[in-house]
């Protein structure tokens, strides 16, 4: 008796929890961008925030872009307005939500079909009715909920990366900028020099206290720093650009104003060891191997069903209910009943679909060690360009600077005594702005470093890194007295 009682109670509650499972599948209203923020808000600066969908959101966001675009960026400010006005992040979230709502439309059960058909002929009509809907969409509901929920978190996952690329690529971006200015500023120094020492070269010339090679020497010397300070410029003004584009500005917005000087290198490098912090720290935060580890996860979980859903995936479940009606008497019969279609395994047995299971493991499976084995890669060798720029960065800060600064007055005073030329002194002049061009290299060079190394460690693969090395650096000027 209790089986005969209890039974049917327990059918209609798991059809019911099935039902309202599937009525629970609704689409995120922010798109799941707040599940991204959740994955990259301890590797942005503190108040980034993602690009809202909401219109009047958009607009006090824009309202806060231009009022930071009214003072100088620093880097953290330039990384707030990319991650909210650049359009391809835009795109990139939004392609998130199509994925969020195709995650909905394959947890929504299909809807029921209803079949209905007359027929006459001499003696009767009949009309039939049939209502039958997908048996094992619904049976598979529970697991496939866990595997789209699976699915979306590896598409979050990736999409967590994108935004902390993009971050990298403005922090980049803005470095490589005020680094450009710094260089204009050092190049005009030193095309100064050249030009005041090209008209004084002139000037003895004409009165014939300078033979026309000495004259050639000086302005040789000024061509050379006026081609470089074009450079300079050219520089300067792609590196703004290409700034402006990440921040996705235009129009009157990309006039912002960045500062004079790159950030001051700390006193002390990162407390790493290449060997073991970096590598453990890589595979532990790093979100481009969580995002391998779930598919892992989803492909495996799966593979069991493959076979199973080759076979018996089409089975279908009908009530139907038909009424034959006689024409000379007017009596009917109603004829009522269930069906349920079954597939044949008599040539698909699912070997196919098994194998292709089995194969999307495997790939999946050497995926995760490939990039556990690249995670590992990047951090040791992202970690070696920072220690070896942190390094180079303060020796020119703490050695080379310094020790340009002391020749520079050591030469003024004795120009001051008469103990050396003019020619001299204007030849420190330009050594002593191109030391400063080279130290501000190292500078830069330690920040990207910097940036690479918190990517490859915390984030996804940096790409292909750039080596802190100051060997793209403008070759110093003749310094030769006279």
């Amino acid at each position: 008796m209790k089986r005969t009682v209890f039974a049917p109670t327990r059918l209609v509650g798991a059809m019911a929890a099935v039902l309202a499972l599937a009525g629970c599948a609704s689409i995120s209203p922010d798109g799941l961008r707040g599940a991204v923020q959740s994955h990259t808000a301890s590797r942005l600066p503190d108040g980034a925030e993602l690009p809202p969908t909401d219109l009047q959101a958009r607009d006090a966001a824009q309202q806060r872009i231009d009022e930071w675009l009214r003072q100088p960026l620093d880097m953290d400010q330039s990384v707030r307005i990319a991650l909210l006005n650049n359009p391809g992040l835009q795109a990139r979230l939004a392609q998130l939500g199509v994925q969020d709502a195709d995650r909905v439309q394959a947890l929504t059960l299909p809807n029921p079909t209803l079949t209905l058909g007359r027929m006459v002929n001499s003696d009767e009509r009949e009309i039939e009715r049939q209502l039958s809907f997908g048996l094992v969409s619904l049976i598979t509901l529970p697991w496939r909920s866990r595997w789209q929920g699976m699915q979306m978190e590896q598409a979050t996952l990736t999409a967590a990366q994108d935004v902390l690329r993009l971050a990298a690529d403005t922090r980049r971006a803005w470095l490589r900028a005020v680094a450009a200015r710094q260089q204009l500023a050092s190049s005009e120094r030193m095309h100064e020099a050249a030009e005041a020492g090209a008209e004084l070269a002139r000037r003895m010339a004409r009165v014939g206290n300078f033979s026309r090679l000495q004259q050639a020497r000086e302005l040789s010397i000024q061509q050379d720093t006026a081609a470089q300070l074009a450079r300079a410029r050219l520089a300067a003004t792609a590196e703004h650009e290409q700034l402006a584009r990440l921040m996705g500005l235009w129009g009157r917005r990309i006039d912002f104003k960045l500062p004079d000087q790159l950030p001051a290198i700390p006193q002390a490098a990162t407390q790493l060891r290449a060997g073991d912090d970096a590598e453990a720290t890589a595979l532990r935060e790093r979100l481009d191997l969580r995002a391998l580890r779930r598919d892992l996860d989803h492909l495996g979980e799966r593979r069991g069903w493959a076979r199973a859903g080759a076979i018996f995936g089409d089975i279908g479940l009908g009530y139907s209910r038909n009424t034959a009606t006689d024409r000379a008497t007017g009596h009917s019969d109603v004829t009522r009943g269930w069906e349920i279609d079954l597939p044949l395994p008599l040539f698909d047995w699912g070997g196919a679909a098994s194998g292709r299971a089995r194969a999307e493991l495997q790939r999946s499976a050497a995926q995760l060690q490939q990039g556990a084995i690249q995670a590992r890669a990047e951090a040791r060798s992202s970690w070696m360009r920072y220690r070896t720029a942190w390094d180079l960065a303060h020796q020119q800060q703490a050695e080379v600077l310094p020790l340009r600064r002391f020749i520079q007055d050591e030469t003024m005073l004795r120009y001051n005594g008469m103990f050396v030329s003019v020619w001299q002194l204007l030849a420190e002049a330009r050594s002593s702005a191109q030391a400063v061009a080279t130290a501000t290299d190292a500078q830069r060079d330690f920040w990207l470093a910097e940036t690479d190394l918190q990517l490859a460690l915390a984030g996804t693969s940096p790409g292909t890194v750039e080596a802190a090395s100051s060997a793209a650096a403008p070759t110093p000027t003749n310094t030769a007295s006279h």
